[in-house]
């Protein structure tokens, strides 16, 4: 199918043929007929991209610090790489759509195939979108029309949060796309509307429908509006205008009666003057997209409404309300669309200059190409090498595995929405992007599958692909499902395929090195991970979908300990901070019982300083000692024959992804044998259990 994008690094918008993405359960998958664009929001997109890279920097302050700090903790070299690869994405644009269902995936219910309905979905031929962001078109509504309902519904939220009452004057500032809906939406709620923009074209527009406008770039609108209200000044400002400037804001609480309302639904500086709302007691709040539910995994990802005696107004709901106005003939959008063109025809209107369209419609063809898997090259390779097909394009495929499987003959990418496989084979040369991975599966070329989705899929793939008879490498955990362990185990030996997992730090130079000096000796190691904080939302955290953060990082260390102890985990116990807000596991200190004697602790922790090492790694063993600090220098105290070594920093993965581009006889993927990889699986679930009971758990 064909799908719009901007390129991040060069700012140009093309129109690509990607693989159509499958529907999932809980979503939509749609045909689009027609979509709009918001050419204030795609326009700024494109502007970012377009930007030179010290113009990036400054326009996105936070970031730019976190690359000085990867330069500090990683290397230039190691950051210039992250930067060029967050920079060779591409980024999918648009987010209000019509279209027809086409399929509809598992648990969803109020929706068939062939309803016309709306979404958030992008440019894009097919969508699949969640269905808290679908909703259906009444009968007697154009699709041209429908494509208004969600930009329109980013208004109404703004109006919402105003809550203006029948007979207030509100002033709606700037008169793009969103902030001439919001002024149709604020007249049909009995509101005195009047429109400031120092635009000629939209004040003309905005007047013909019969707006009082005023410009506010030739005189202060203070002056011209003094007569609101009998001199007091409007009772409420809807910011929709697209700056940066906090002069913006400054000019609302100017214009604004005492006590009065501000809302912003756009962008501007938020530097605001004290004085100027301290002495009208004015109320400052920012509009957030379509309403309650936006960026709310569980409401948007999970498809959980909110309790309508509660939260009237959810996104969906505020979607359904416009639809409503369109489908009484009270709110008109027709008349605002000042262009209308093919997709074929919408790389060349991006990367045009601004024209001063408000509103753009696109068209799709009847006949789509949703069948299609991307664009499909004839595959060539050494015979001698394994060939591969990986299952997923997240951010470890795109910043760790691909760049380290230089030689490596990858066949097939599979991503669920299509995009970010098409650009990582774009990027790789890979032959075949496809949303689908049972082609990876079914294709009997293929001799070793990578697995590298979200966690909560890694059990189920390792199954699927063994028993299609395919070789393995998950990247960790290896399943968060302790009921799944059993059915995994079983499926290698009934397939006799190789199995191995990505915990990667066993393959560092200095990590063999350690192995080398400590000969399988009982031992006490000591591994402390500053891991940092994550969002609330992440899917890491979610036990869900990561599984938690011993489940789906932690593990990696307990792997570390086995393999400088040359042993298995007995028991385990862990042990987290009382009090602590969050989930315990980002806290917890990990105690470990080995077979040959040999005592660990791991020590997870969230709660430090970003500017300290991330990992320490201490071993105590015969009158010696070995400190590890960040993969970058290991140490040795009393050895004969040893001091240092310092080879630059290495986690392994060069290593670990280098015999991939080998032989096919010659490949091992048994250095981490399938007894270790379950002996480490056990002993992380039983971390998870110690820290509900408080006690030591065996780990058969």
């Amino acid at each position: 199918m064909k799908q719009l994008a901007l390129h991040l690094r060069t700012g140009k918008v093309m129109l690509h043929e990607v693989p159509a993405p499958l529907v999932r359960k809980g979503c939509v998958l749609i045909r689009t007929r027609k979509s709009l664009v918001s050419a204030g929001t795609e326009k700024m997109l494109v502007s970012f991209g377009k930007a030179g890279l010290l113009s990036k920097a400054m326009r996105e302050p936070g970031k730019f610090r976190l690359a000085l700090a990867k330069i500090k903790s990683e290397g230039i070299t190691n950051a210039i790489s992250l930067i060029s690869n967050q920079l060779s994405q591409l980024i999918p644009l648009g987010y209000a759509q019509a279209g027809e269902v086409i399929a509809v995936g598992a648990g969803v219910e109020g929706f068939c195939i062939g309803d016309r309905v709306v979404s958030n979905g992008c440019h894009a031929e097919v969508v699949c979108v969640p269905v808290n962001l679908v909703a259906r078109i009444p009968a007697n509504v154009s699709d041209e029309e429908a494509a208004f309902t969600v930009l329109a519904a980013v208004g109404l939220q703004s109006i919402r949060l105003l809550a203006p009452t029948l007979g207030e004057t509100i002033v709606v500032m700037g008169l793009g796309l969103i902030g001439l809906l919001t002024a149709e939406l604020l007249r049909i709620n009995g509101c005195q509307v009047i429109c400031i923009e120092p635009d000629q074209r939209r004040r003309e527009l905005a007047a013909k429908r019969g707006f009082k406008v005023f410009d506010n770039s030739l005189a202060d609108p203070e002056s011209g509006l003094s007569a609101l209200n009998e001199g007091h000044g409007a009772d409420g400002i809807i910011i929709a205008t697209a700056g940066k400037s906090g002069f913006i804001i400054s000019e609302a609480a100017r214009i604004a009666r005492k006590r009065g309302r501000i809302v912003l639904v756009g962008t501007a500086g938020l530097d605001l003057e004290r004085s100027e709302f301290y002495k009208k007691e004015l109320s400052f709040q920012v509009s957030c997209s379509y309403g309650p539910g936006r960026y709310d995994q569980m409401y948007e990802e999970e498809g959980i409404d909110y309790p309508f005696p509660y939260v009237r107004w959810t996104e969906n709901r505020n979607f359904q309300a416009v639809l409503q106005l369109l489908q009484e003939g009270r709110l008109e959008v027709k008349s605002l669309i000042s262009a209308t063109i093919a997709l074929q025809e919408t790389p060349a209107f991006y990367n045009q200059e601004e024209k001063g369209n408000v509103a753009t419609l696109i068209n799709y063809p009847t006949r789509t190409t949703e069948g299609r898997q991307g664009d499909l090259k004839t595959f060539k390779c050494k015979s001698s090498i394994p060939i591969i097909g990986i299952i997923g394009a997240g951010n470890f495929v795109r910043m760790t595995l691909l760049p380290n499987l230089k030689g490596a003959a990858v066949k097939y990418i599979a991503s669920a929405g299509g995009l970010n496989a098409y650009n990582l084979a774009r990027q790789y040369k890979i032959a075949r992007p496809v949303s689908d991975y049972h082609q990876i599966l079914d294709d009997p070329e293929i001799d070793l599958v990578i697995i590298a989705t979200r966690h909560n899929q890694h059990g189920k793939l390792v199954i699927e692909a063994l028993e299609a008879g395919k070789q393995v490498f998950v990247e960790k955990p290896l399943t968060i499902y302790p009921e799944e362990l059993d059915g995994i185990i079983e499926a290698q030996h009934n397939a006799r395929m190789q199995l191995s997992i990505g915990f990667n730090r066993r393959y560092s130079p200095y990590v063999s090195k350690m192995r080398e000096l400590l000969a399988g000796a009982q031992m006490n190691v000591t591994v402390t991970v500053n891991a940092g904080s994550l969002p609330a939302d992440s899917w890491l955290k979610d036990p869900a979908i990561g599984g938690g953060r011993i489940l789906g990082e932690a593990c990696h260390f307990i792997d570390l300990v086995t393999c400088l102890t040359q042993s298995r985990v007995t028991a385990v116990c862990s042990n987290a901070m009382r009090n602590q807000t969050g989930q315990a596991d980002e806290n917890v200190s990990i105690l470990l019982g080995y077979l040959n004697g040999s005592a660990g602790v791991v020590n997870y922790f969230s709660n430090g300083s970003s500017k300290y090492q991330k990992e320490r790694v201490e071993v105590f063993s015969g009158g010696c000692t070995l400190v590890l600090d960040d993969f970058k220098f290991l140490v040795g105290y009393g050895f004969k024959n040893f001091n240092k070594l310092s080879v630059g920093k290495d986690k392994g993965h060069k290593r670990q992804f280098s015999q991939f581009s080998q032989d096919k006889k010659n490949i091992n993927l048994a250095e981490i044998s399938i007894a270790e990889v379950v002996n480490t699986t056990r002993a992380t679930f039983a971390a998870v259990e110690s820290l509900k009971t408080g006690h030591w758990i065996e780990v058969r």
